[in-house]
């Protein structure tokens, strides 16, 4: 009997900090430093102006709300998350910020609640607390018994890719990394004296290049190498150039997902070499509910990515988007008109990479290369 497609649940920003922290049990210190919210409370006023009343304090799985149901009846053999907060209840505000995430490490049952295998963690907000208050995040994360990418107390540390055995033999892993165009600065840079983060300085062949060769140093034969990458604005659509010849020089060295993030709405997908390339998969839970100024983009909804890939080769065997709604700070089903809004949003900004968005009769989304030839 022939194996089963590996399938992956990949996330994009899990930011369980600042008002989602506030409405778990064991809320932090509130106080902010942002030019126009000093309380993170308010950020929950914020959703209950929008939406209504948000229970307090609230299950450890009430923002995850329907998402969890539906990874159970998918039931993925890994799941990935872009982790972008530091989980620490101390710490000094890292200078120059405009915006710092934490949660207090007592509500890490949350994050559990998700299940997920490896936290992806260089990004522009592991750091928000200083080099300490990450050690408390690498601490308690592996407390947790959850693994991490991304961020270490060394650059080896940070550098190490994740490793998940899957059920059937072989493995996953995961090799995260951030640029300065997330916002990272580039004095988290993890060095050999120095905790930090996994920093790329710009997406070159050079670079690409030499990510493969870390990977291909940790792999065996049968593994499954994904890349994690955070980097890119918050908000359009369009993909640059550099990003997409770099996204295809990792497929080129061996990576067999690229899985973009740090946009706050999905952005284009691209099936490169029978390889799947997310640009960014947008956020996921967070508190950014009733927040004005970019409602075009529509970043309440929301997607749970489901990859399934050939074992030993990677090759994309298949894709499927959830879509959800954050409303109460809980994500929900979205309704038929917000899909077919994603469908249409998705589908149009994807034309120029060769991908078509469809709707299946489930209400899920899916993708496809278009036609050799075929219009764009």
């Amino acid at each position: 009997m022939s194996e089963g497609p590996v399938t992956l649940f990949l996330a994009g920003d899990v930011m369980l900090g600042r008002g989602v922290d506030q409405i778990l049990a064991h809320p932090g210190d509130p106080g902010l430093r942002e030019d126009y919210v000093r309380d993170a409370r308010d950020y929950v006023a914020l959703a209950e102006a929008a939406a209504g009343p948000v229970p307090r304090p609230v299950d450890p799985v009430w923002p995850w709300g329907e998402a969890l149901p539906v990874l159970d009846r998918a039931a993925p053999d890994v799941r990935v998350v872009n982790l972008e907060t530091a989980v620490t209840g101390d710490g000094d505000f890292a200078p120059g910020k405009a915006v710092h995430y934490r949660m207090h490490p007592a509500n890490l049952p949350c994050l559990a609640a998700a299940r997920p295998d490896v936290c992806a963690l260089a990004n522009n907000h592991v750091l928000d607390f200083g080099p300490l208050a990450l050690e408390e995040t690498l601490d308690s994360l592996a407390g947790a018994g959850l693994r991490t990418a991304g961020a270490g107390r060394t650059e080896a540390a940070a550098w190490r890719p994740a490793t998940v055995p899957l059920r059937s033999g072989g493995r996953v892993l995961v090799l995260s990394f951030g640029m300065p165009s997330s916002g990272i600065p580039e004095t988290w840079a993890a060095t050999a004296e120095r905790p930090g983060v996994a920093l790329v300085d710009a997406p070159t062949a050079e670079a690409a290049a030499a990510l493969g060769g870390l990977l291909r140093s940790a792999r065996r034969p049968g593994d499954i190498a994904v890349a994690s990458v955070h980097w890119g604005s918050n908000w359009g659509y369009g993909v640059s150039r550099a990003q997409v010849r770099f996204a295809h020089a990792l497929v080129d060295a061996g990576v067999d997902i690229v899985h973009g993030h740090s946009s706050h709405h999905p952005r284009p997908l691209e099936v490169y070499r029978e390889r799947l390339v997310l640009y960014g998969c947008g956020d996921l839970v967070d508190d950014y509910e009733g927040i004005g100024g970019h409602e075009r983009y529509r970043d309440d909804l929301r997607l749970l990515y489901l990859v399934s890939v050939e074992p030993g080769t990677g090759r994309l065997t298949g894709l499927r988007m959830v879509p959800l709604r954050a409303r109460r700070m809980r994500l929900e089903h979205a309704s038929a008109e917000d899909t077919a809004w994603l469908r249409t949003a998705l589908d149009r900004c994807g034309r120029d990479l060769g991908t078509r968005v469809e709707q299946s009769a489930d209400g899920t989304l899916t993708a496809r290369p278009l036609r050799p030839g075929a219009p764009r």
